[in-house]
């Protein structure tokens, strides 16, 4: 079951990324949230998979040690300022930053760890209360203001797109998330070797991977629903690889 939820989802994205605007599919991120080591792992070693994003300072911290090396780790989850000293030397990415005062302290954290860490402007593109990420009229301003905080690279924007009964309802998200996306490219001062534009969930990536997205962020789809059973069996070995 697990190897065919990636090949379906690969096929999916491959055959979206040829209707986008970019012509091709986007990097899938695989959302790895209460999915165990060993199934990560297994992954990893024998469906391709390369690049995941945890949700949690916790959960990724706990995981780390034991993930595969080869593969690279993301964090995607709502991120407080007192966590980032927690992951700042572990992850090669932050989708999530949300305010100037986060991206201070990402900031603060990477010129003290002596790295530069790339990040992501997070868009509340439904302008939704309940959803963090800074309103689409101020994303550009937001992101070019951060850019030029030190140790920090900011690669592009991230956004969460509201839930949808129907499918097609995504695609108006994610064409506004891509203008902004191409706005923030065309004013930044210094030009950004690989951008990225991250959206598109589990419900959303066939829509996002139509809209221009670079990456998107896959959890259920690959894995089954959180806590359910569909990688793994109760004493955690692969089923259906």
């Amino acid at each position: 079951m697990l190897r065919g939820n990636f090949e379906e989802v690969r096929e999916n994205l491959r055959l979206a990324g040829e209707r986008s605007p970019r012509g091709r599919a986007p990097e899938l991120i695989a959302a790895t949230k209460t999915v165990p080591v060993e199934v990560i792992n297994y992954a990893a070693e024998n469906l391709g998979l390369s690049h995941i994003g945890e949700n949690r300072v916790q959960e990724l911290c706990e995981k780390y040690d034991r993930l595969d090396p080869t593969l690279t780790v993301d964090f995607i989850g709502k991120l407080q300022t007192n966590k980032v000293k927690y992951i700042i030397d572990k992850v090669a990415m932050i989708h999530s930053v949300d305010s100037v005062h986060l991206a201070d302290e990402i900031s603060r954290q990477a010129v003290k760890a002596g790295r530069t860490v790339d990040v992501l402007a997070e868009v509340n593109i439904g302008r939704e209360a309940s959803k963090s990420g800074v309103m689409p009229e101020d994303a550009v301003d937001f992101a070019l203001r951060i850019s030029e905080l030190p140790g920090i690279s900011v690669r592009g924007i991230m956004t969460m797109a509201p839930k949808c009964d129907e499918k097609s309802d995504y695609y108006k998200y994610f064409e506004e998330t891509y203008r902004i996306f191409v706005d923030f490219l065309r004013k930044k001062r210094h030009n950004i070797i690989e951008p990225v534009l991250s959206m598109g969930m589990s419900d959303s990536y066939v829509a996002a991977a139509e809209k221009g997205a670079t990456a998107v962020r896959v959890g259920s789809a690959l894995f089954g629903a959180r806590g359910g059973a569909a990688a793994v069996s109760h004493d955690n070995k692969i089923i259906g690889g």
